[in-house]
C-alpha cells in the first residue's frame, strides 16, 4: 500500500511578475514626460549653420593656459585688464577651453579679479538635448 503524497504548496511565478513590472516601468520612463514640455508656440533658433567663431570682446583661453584677446596673444591677466579702456573693465568676457583644468581657470578669474574686471562671466555652449 503506497502512501498518499503529500501536497506541495503550490509557488508563484515571481520572475514572471518582475519581468511584466519591468516592462511597465520601462514603458512609463519612455511614453512618459521627464520634464515639462517647451510651449508650442516657442520657436527655438537654428545653429547649424552658425559658425563657431568667438564671441566679441571676448579673452580666450587655450588648454596650455595662453591668453588671446580679439586675435591677439596676451601675456597675463593683468596686463590685459590695464589696456582695457574703463568702460570695458566691469566685465570681462572669459571663453575657456574645454580642456582647460579648472584649477588654471579659478586662478585665471582671480587674476582678473585682482586686476580690476569686477565681473568675469563664462561663456559656455549650452545644448538642449
Amino acid at each position: 500500500m503506497r502512501r498518499p503524497e503529500k501536497a506541495r504548496p503550490h509557488r508563484e511565478p515571481t520572475i514572471a511578475l518582475i519581468n511584466i513590472v519591468f516592462l511597465m516601468l520601462v514603458f512609463f520612463m519612455v511614453a512618459g514626460t521627464l520634464s515639462r514640455p517647451l510651449d508650442p508656440v516657442l520657436t527655438l533658433v537654428e545653429t547649424r549653420t552658425l559658425d563657431g567663431n568667438t564671441p566679441p570682446r571676448a579673452l580666450v583661453v587655450y588648454p596650455d593656459g595662453r591668453l588671446a584677446y580679439e586675435g591677439q596673444a596676451q601675456s597675463d591677466a593683468a596686463t590685459f585688464v590695464a589696456t582695457l579702456p574703463e568702460e570695458e573693465r566691469h566685465m570681462v568676457r572669459l571663453v575657456p577651453d574645454r580642456a582647460l583644468p579648472a584649477q588654471s581657470l579659478v586662478a585665471l578669474t582671480r587674476d582678473l579679479l585682482a586686476a580690476g574686471a569686477q565681473r568675469v562671466v563664462l561663456v559656455t555652449q549650452r545644448a538642449l538635448e
